[in-house]
């Protein structure tokens, strides 16, 4: 259990970092989302983490609904693990970053796969692999996995982002005819398409996000409801795959300067993992040249930079209160 006096220095550092990054990176912001977000939502910025005990921190608004979008890649990635296997997946998409934009219509060429679950042709992939015998169970499997994630039973598709993603679903809907032409997926490309789209525009907050975190951070199961939303087996693979292909073109980059598993979307979220300790969940629409949120992308460099959080930094070097140094762990 996370002591009271820590628990406080958490809240506290939190705090400062939400406080330092508030006002940061307007002049690195190219866009947001949705484009036309008036000024008052252009400025919403949550933080919030969860310890794999269950104890959670907020800071700012962190009860603002968002489309998950991309970040949905890695829970629906999950599910495809735990229908087919970690075999029969691996046969159908890669693990490899491409170092291509997320809506890149390249493949891995010699084993015949979209290069990794993270850009949108392994997803697409990835969402065909969900069972069931139409789109509506797919999605309701989907659904299902994605609350036992959060602990939250409310999480829905938000019907008016999907019918908006459906209206300008060109490049989407190319990608998969491109594949179906070279045998990587099968069946209706609509049906693929929309059980995508609908994982992405399932809403959440930044509180739900670092359970959804937490949750990778224990083995696959919920620090909150202490059910399991995925197999113990399937979560090495899920956030080794974050960490190598999660930040866009930028993985690499991130992988190397801030090392923590993380996956971003265009609504301005980001899921972190730090495998057991905790899980983080930003949120910020202003989004770099990569479509990665300003001020997340920045948080994150200092958990990593100044609190010792990367994955492969000395226990040694975490500033970040005691939730991070692995004699702690119990």
């Amino acid at each position: 259990m996370v002591a009271l006096g820590e628990q406080e220095l958490v809240r506290a550092q939190l705090n400062e970092l939400h406080e330092k990054y508030q006002a940061f990176g307007e002049e690195q912001v190219v866009s947001y989302y949705p484009e036309d977000a008036p000024e008052e939502q252009r400025h919403l910025f949550g933080l919030a983490g969860t310890n794999v005990d269950g104890t959670q921190w907020q800071a700012g608004d962190c009860s603002v609904p968002f489309p998950l979008h991309s970040v949905s890649k890695v829970f629906t990635y999950g599910l495809a693990l735990e229908d087919n296997g970690a075999d029969a997946t691996l046969a159908r998409v890669g693990v490899e970053p491409s170092g291509d934009p997320f809506n890149s219509i390249t493949f891995d060429e010699v084993h015949h796969r979209p290069h990794n679950p993270m850009i949108n042709s392994g997803a697409l992939v990835a969402a065909s692999l969900v069972r069931g015998r139409d789109v509506d169970e797919k999605v309701d499997r989907i659904l299902e996995r994605y609350r036992a994630y959060s602990g939250n039973p409310a999480l829905a598709v938000d019907q008016r982002i999907l019918r908006a993603q459906l209206r300008s679903n060109d490049r989407n809907l190319g990608i998969c005819y491109v594949m179906r032409s070279l045998g990587m997926i099968t069946g209706d490309v609509d049906e693929v398409v929309e059980t995508y789209l609908s994982a992405c525009s399932i809403t959440v907050t930044a509180a739900d996000l670092s359970v959804m975190g937490a949750t990778l951070a224990k083995g696959g199961i919920n620090p909150m409801t202490g059910e399991r939303a995925v197999p113990r087996e399937y979560v090495r693979d899920i956030v080794s795959v974050m960490m190598t292909c999660g930040m866009y073109d930028a993985a690499g980059q991130w992988a190397n300067e801030v090392g923590i598993p993380a996956k971003s979307g265009v609504s301005g979220d980001i899921v972190c993992v730090l495998p057991r300790y905790f899980g983080f969940g930003v949120y910020s629409p202003g989004l770099d040249v990569h479509g990665n949120s300003v001020r997340g992308v920045a948080l994150c460099r200092e958990l990593s930079e100044t609190f010792g959080l990367h994955v492969f930094a000395d226990p040694a070097d975490s500033r970040f209160g005691r939730v991070a140094q692995p004699t702690d762990a119990g």
